[in-house]
């Protein structure tokens, strides 16, 4: 081997060595180094005017027309279905989908898609080309009894829900709008600017919640369950929305009614982002 051939091959083992460390310092950045976090909670994607009944009905004159054309509210669709086995009843469920493209609401918890490759409908994980959004009239159905009916707007749970028990009796019935529970208590700055959202199903506090700046910034961000907050819980810093920007994480239990926790602050930050405490662990 000459010294040109040599010498080649000790600068590509050097870049190797260098890409390697490089990637391996990326893999262990430390996440509360910074309290700057991703912009799509600045206010473009704030909901607003929440549970409005205008378009309702519109949607019902012409409700007849669109299902025989597989068009639901005004997007076309497919017909699919998945099935699976289950302690011995088979379950089968019954949706439409639409092959139109949309960013699923960051504020809601539930996005419902249809994944292609294992043919089934999944809540979480949905990113555009991997699947379909649901979108249309929805049955599951177990043993050829229909045990739960609903409708999808863009993958969220949307106007009238129903469950039914093995006999085909209603059993609950439960409304959204475009994802949201429509026991959820909204309340507003004014007319068109949110304050906050208390999400409620039956009774209590289920889903996201979210509290916003009077310029529509978030403020707060956590999850309940039955009732009780969960995980972790954000506040952030009001930036006059140039930037979305930790300032203090609040841990919850993770699962609601777990005994003997206490919840603690994890982390703070201070306006500019940088970390100011982190509760050792």
């Amino acid at each position: 081997m000459n010294k040109f051939s040599f010498f080649l091959l000790f600068i590509l083992f050097i870049s190797k060595v260098a890409i390697a460390q490089k990637s391996e310092s990326k893999s262990n950045v430390d996440p509360d180094s910074s309290g700057v976090v991703n912009t799509s909670l600045l206010p473009t994607t704030v909901p607003l005017l929440l549970f409005d009944d205008s378009k309702e009905k519109e949607e019902k004159k012409e409700k007849k027309k669109k299902a025989r054309k597989n068009i639901w509210f005004g997007i076309k669709t497919r017909r699919g279905y998945a099935k699976r086995s289950i302690r011995g009843q088979e379950i089968y469920e019954y949706f439409n989908y639409t092959e139109e493209s949309k960013k699923p609401d960051p504020y809601i918890r539930d996005v419902y898609w249809f994944d292609t490759q294992d043919r089934s409908i999944k809540t979480s994980g949905y990113e555009e080309g991997k699947g379909y959004l649901l979108h249309g009239p929805y049955e599951r159905v177990i043993n050829e009894t229909v045990v739960e009916s609903g409708m999808f707007f863009y993958g969220t749970k949307h106007k009238t829900w129903m469950l039914f028990d093995a006999q085909n009796i209603l059993q609950d019935k439960n409304h959204f709008t475009e994802g949201w529970p429509r026991e959820s208590r909204i309340s507003y700055y004014d007319t068109k600017s949110i304050e906050e959202i208390v999400p409620v199903q039956y009774g209590l506090e289920e889903g996201n919640y979210f509290y916003f700046y009077d310029d529509k910034q978030v403020a707060v961000t956590g999850e309940y369950q039955y009732g009780e907050k969960v995980g972790l819980w954000t506040e952030y810093w009001d930036t006059g929305n140039t930037k979305a920007v930790r300032k203090r994480e609040i841990q919850y239990q993770e699962e609601a009614y777990t005994k003997n926790f206490r919840p603690y602050i994890r982390a703070e930050w201070d306006k500019d982002g940088n970390l100011v405490y982190r509760k050792e662990m």
